[in-house]
């Protein structure tokens, strides 16, 4: 393409002042010229002008920094130094006409490679740690670089900062808890060194608090398992740092976003590592818990979640219960809402005759000295986290209180799975329930039963339009929920004071004695009653539905939980004398003939029960094994649905010939064990 060329720039030239104007017209724009500068020469306010015309002070002379020279002559001449830092008036004029230079672009740093990237946050992680190890208090500031560290993008270098800040944190925090500082002590004077502590104070707390929410907004991410390099995943390491923090300092600040951490993985009921891994911490909580806050803090946030959730949770979760240390400690009797305090009489705190005695003449002065005293004893008591056992109790009761709130909700709503957990704990906590409490558990367990023996909670089931989840399939065995009734039962009356209990309440068990006569023979019968949830068998196949999951009821066998019955109702711990000999008979006589039907060791097991009954009550059932004593007329009713109904007296057990000659060994010795009890209490 042709290049065209610049134009050529004109110049307007003006023109010369003698061309085209005579003398006359110049002098008359002379005068009118002078005129203008006169006018305008009036308005001028000259002093002002001068006043804020900037002055120009005489310039010191630079003194020289360079050392003097010798000439070739001899001659000390002083070198002149030549002021570079003048410059002309002129000087800014010449800076606005040169064009602007292009800045250049800021280049691109090369990216690292990730293995030096991880080498080089390993680095600094350790030198940061050693810092804090050696002296946090002149460190303090090093907390926010490990937090710093910890939102790179790199996965890896977030696991290191995380296990950094855990170790860290697991060493210099200190033995007790620190309060957040208010208004009055913000104002107060104190030293250098407080002050420096209390900075240093301040700035632990607000690390390990952002630390915490860091490691709650990872594990409620959801993205647990492993990762892509092979290791854990970001929610699994946060939940382990967050098990780790709870166990090694439960007293510090922050506990109760901790234990939400864990509790929110624990509502899920998807069973993996990370839901075992949080279990197991508050089962360690519960049992190295001295103090009864973090258990009550652990029981409140549990028993919200399981509400929350309607009692949809695994029973895993509501079996953390059986590790409280009040089971072994407490000594109070609780019920949902009220706690029975022991009185003076039996040992308790009398407060108004302590305070008559310690009542002491004391002048204004002195009481107002005294109160200051109490209130530096009660900062001082929780500095240093001693345990009071009147605060112990206090929180224990609360604690005890939230446990059977839950307790009793889910024995009303009857939810399958997690009946056997629930009647295995109030079995556990029999002897912490008052007699209030008492009568109303006995009435939802005779509901229980109830619905057991017809089948209604079945019925209602299939009824009910909501289809059940996947997770919340179960299968109902309502035999083995009855003998765990029966067992919570007699559980809970071996656990009252029977002297107290007989003037205030019925004790009529003969309910659940008459459901378990009743259910001998089926039970013999079944074929599954060695078998648990954790055996292993194959499915039925002639079955119309096969559960895939596990049996959430109760993981003993169906034969361990007769035996525990009949021993509650033939040899119970408390007034086994007192237990009548028609129902002494009437059993006996039903478990030698289903004795017959067990399986082996079913069989030994029951003849070992027989042998303690007959050890007891050899004098009741000796009419059984001799016709010369009968004591009644009529025929021996087998099938009869209540004990007094059955004349166990008309009948004789033949049915010992017949286990004299079973082929197990340890059976023969048990019918023989039997006989010489009953024959040698002649």
């Amino acid at each position: 393409m042709s290049r065209t060329a610049p134009a050529v720039k004109r110049r307007k030239l003006s023109p010369q002042p003698g061309e085209g104007e005579s003398r006359a017209e110049r002098a008359d724009s002379k005068k009118k010229s002078t005129k203008e500068f006169y006018d305008q020469a009036s308005s001028w306010d000259l002093e002002q002008d001068y006043e804020t015309r900037p002055r120009k002070g005489g310039k010191k002379d630079k003194e020289s920094t360079r050392l003097p020279i010798k000439t070739a002559d001899g001659m000390v001449q002083e070198l002149e130094v030549e002021d570079e830092g003048d410059e002309s008036d002129l000087a800014w004029l010449s800076e606005g006409e040169s064009e602007p230079e292009d800045k250049p672009e800021k280049e691109k740093k090369p990216e690292k490679p990730m293995r030096q990237q991880i080498m080089e946050a390993k680095e600094e992680l350790a030198k940061i740690a050693l810092l804090l190890n050696e002296d946090p208090e002149e460190n303090a500031a090093a907390f926010k670089t490990l937090a710093a560290i910890g939102q790179s993008k790199t996965t890896t270098i977030k696991k290191l900062a995380l296990a950094t800040q855990l170790a860290i944190y697991k060493d210099i925090i200190p033995g007790y808890r620190i309060r957040p500082l208010n208004e009055d002590d913000m104002e107060t004077k104190v030293s250098k060194e407080v002050r420096k502590l209390r900075a240093y104070e301040q700035a632990l707390v607000g690390g390990y608090q952002a630390y915490i929410k860091e490691l709650a907004k990872l594990a409620q991410s959801g993205k647990g398992g492993w990762s892509r390099d092979g290791g854990p995943s970001l929610g699994s390491v946060a939940i382990a740092c967050a098990c780790t923090l709870l166990t090694s300092v439960p007293h510090f600040n922050f506990r109760g976003e901790l234990l939400k951490i864990l509790v929110g993985k624990l509502s899920t009921r998807k069973i993996d590592a990370d839901f075992v891994k949080c279990r197991e911490t508050i089962e360690t909580l519960f049992r190295e818990d001295e103090d009864g806050t973090p258990s009550l803090d652990a029981t409140a946030l549990l028993t919200k979640m399981m509400k929350a959730r309607g009692y949809r949770v695994d029973e895993s979760v509501l079996n953390t219960f059986l590790h409280l240390r009040l089971l072994t400690e407490f000594s109070w009797k609780a019920s949902t809402n009220h706690i029975d305090r022991p009185s003076k009489a039996e040992g308790g705190f009398d407060a108004s005759k302590q305070l008559k005695a310690k009542r002491v003449f004391r002048t204004k002065k002195q009481r107002k000295i005294v109160k200051e005293q109490k209130i530096i004893e009660k900062e001082m008591v929780q500095a240093d986290a001693t345990v009071s056992h009147e605060e112990r109790d206090r929180m224990q009761a609360e604690t005890l209180k939230l446990v059977f709130v839950t307790y009793f909700r889910i024995l009303k709503i009857r939810s399958p799975q997690l009946m056997g957990a629930v009647l295995e704990g109030l079995a556990s906590y029999a002897h912490l329930i008052n007699q209030d409490f008492f009568g109303d558990l006995l009435e939802a367990l005779k509901d229980l039963v109830g619905h057991a023996e017809t089948g209604d909670d079945l019925d209602m089931a299939g009824e009910d339009d909501t289809p059940p989840d996947d997770d919340e399939e179960t299968t109902r065995n309502l035999t083995r929920e009855a003998l765990l009734c029966i067992i919570t039962a007699f559980a809970l009356l071996e656990g009252q004071d029977a002297a107290k209990a007989k003037t205030t309440l019925s004790l009529d068990l003969s309910f659940f004695i008459t459901h378990l006569y009743r259910t001998l023979h089926a039970l013999a019968l079944n074929p599954d009653i060695e078998l648990s949830s954790k055996s292993l068998r194959l499915p039925d196949p002639n079955a119309p539905q096969q559960s895939t999951k596990d049996n959430k009821v109760n993981v003993h066998t169906t034969t361990v939980l007769l035996l525990k019955s009949l021993s509650s109702v033939l040899i119970p711990k408390q007034g086994a004398r007192a237990v009548p000999p028609l129902r002494v008979a009437a059993y006996t006589k039903t478990l030698f003939t289903s004795t017959l039907h067990l399986p082996e060791k079913s069989a030994v097991a029951m003849m070992g029960l027989l042998g303690k009954v007959s050890k007891t009550h050899a004098s009741k059932v000796r009419s059984l094994w001799n016709t010369e004593e009968r004591r009644g007329d009529g025929v021996f009713e087998a099938l009869a649905g209540e004990v007094e109904g059955s004349n166990p007296f008309a009948a004789t057990v033949w049915e010992g010939e017949l286990l004299r000659l079973h082929f197990c060994p340890g059976v023969r010795e048990g019918v023989k064990a039997v006989e010489k009890e009953v024959v040698g209490s002649k």
